[in-house]
């Protein structure tokens, strides 16, 4: 297995809670390895060096376990490219 690392940014959708209160569901539902950034009002930002086989299987596993952790979370960006942003998008 390799390390990707990755920046993925979400719009958590004017939602009123906290985005601090969402650092602990993070970890406990895999994110344990990402830097998180929540500096900007509405929108969360995390930094990820992930193990995986491929670039697409860290970026995705990665998705998936935000969305666990805060399920009306919206990807709006991930850089770099590793993937490629209409294959994440679309998936």
């Amino acid at each position: 297995m390799e390390e990707y690392e990755f920046t993925l940014k979400f719009d958590l959708r004017n939602q009123y809670t906290e985005p601090t209160s969402f650092i602990d569901k993070l970890a406990e539902n895999g994110c344990d390895d990402a830097l998180i950034g929540i500096g900007k009002k509405g929108y969360i930002a995390l930094d990820f060096i992930r193990e995986a086989d491929s670039g697409y299987d860290a970026v995705y596993s990665a998705i998936s376990d935000v969305k666990k952790a805060i399920p009306h979370a919206i990807l709006v960006e991930a850089l770099p490219d590793i993937v490629g942003q209409a294959d994440i998008l679309v998936g």
